[in-house]
């Protein structure tokens, strides 16, 4: 499954308020199609990646037209030939203090917690047959910011389901990092399991590591790297819920972590399946071991 990391982002969509420019999602779609591969949309809503013009061309009174007319402009392109939306990206952040647990993002400025809901409602009335994701981070570990992300996630998704929202799954990111080591198999599997009860697929959505922390040497870091995707997956997988495994990116040439989380000595990172050469790295053969003893899906749509 092929996923545009940034091409279908505000910022590289939509150049000016007039204008569209699908040439970079359009190839995408054209190579996914033409190799078997199926595509994501990724994202319709998103507080960052905006284009410059957004902060002086969007206020309160025309917000929700420009925020829909994106959404229906860009799902109406693409109806019928993308596996699954990221409606809204990263919706919930505790630290921010609100009671909802919502991020205080432009959005939310501008039009309150029913933009969310304006969102999905939306991109449903746009293309009826896709499957809308809420795609959200730091949910993976047992520490009170996750627990807490955790929680607002859960009841956002309860109240979704009561008020008849259509959200058909969540997207955990799961950009796990070397810093952290508290990952409690036992307490995610039961976050999975309460998304699962509410009739709702699981979706792992932009999974890779950090190596920020551990060893300089390639075999041993390699090593670490690999136990940690097969740790992380074995508990994932073992809900039937969780329809698929994406890593953000493929190989180590390429990782938005370079520029983002290099590491201290210079080191080129190692973080995902393939190294610079496209080379097979053991983290490959550790996803690919974890899917091997994951419950069979076969029957699942």
């Amino acid at each position: 499954m092929l996923v545009p990391e940034s091409e279908m982002k505000w910022a590289s969509l939509r150049p000016t308020p007039d204008k569209y420019d699908f040439t970079a999602p359009d190839w995408m779609l054209n190579f996914a199609q033409n190799n078997g591969l199926l595509m994501r949309g990724h994202t319709l809503v998103w507080h960052e990646a905006l284009p410059k013009w957004f902060p002086e061309t969007v206020i309160t009174t025309n917000a929700e037209r420009i925020m829909s007319e994106h959404i229906t402009t860009v799902v109406s392109r693409y109806a019928g030939k993308i596996h699954s939306w990221d409606v809204v990206n990263e919706a919930i952040n505790p630290w921010d203090k609100r009671s909802d647990g919502l991020r205080n993002t432009p959005w939310l400025k501008l039009l309150g917690p029913k933009y969310v809901e304006t969102a999905f409602r939306t991109a449903a009335a746009t293309d009826p047959g896709a499957m809308l994701v809420l795609n959200q981070n730091h949910l993976e570990y047992d520490t009170p910011g996750d627990e807490a992300t955790r929680n607002a996630t859960l009841n956002l998704l309860r109240r979704f389901k009561k008020d008849r929202v259509p959200v058909h799954a969540l997207g955990i990111e799961s950009h796990l990092t070397s810093s952290e080591p508290r990952f409690n198999a036992n307490r995610f599997r039961n976050f999975l399991k309460q998304v699962a009860d509410l009739d709702m697929k699981i979706l792992i959505t932009e999974l890779d590591i950090d190596d920020q922390k551990f060893a300089a040497d390639i075999a041993e870091r390699d090593k670490i790297v690999a136990e940690k995707y097969h740790e992380y997956l074995s508990a994932a997988l073992s809900e039937p819920a969780v329809i698929s495994v994406l890593t953000w990116g493929l190989s180590d040439r390429s990782t938005w972590l370079s520029g983002y989380k290099p590491r201290e000595d210079k080191l080129p990172v190692r973080v995902l399946p393939f190294d610079s050469n496209l080379n097979y790295k053991p983290a490959f053969h550790a996803i690919a071991k974890a899917i091997d003893g994951a419950p069979d899906r076969t029957r699942q749509r």
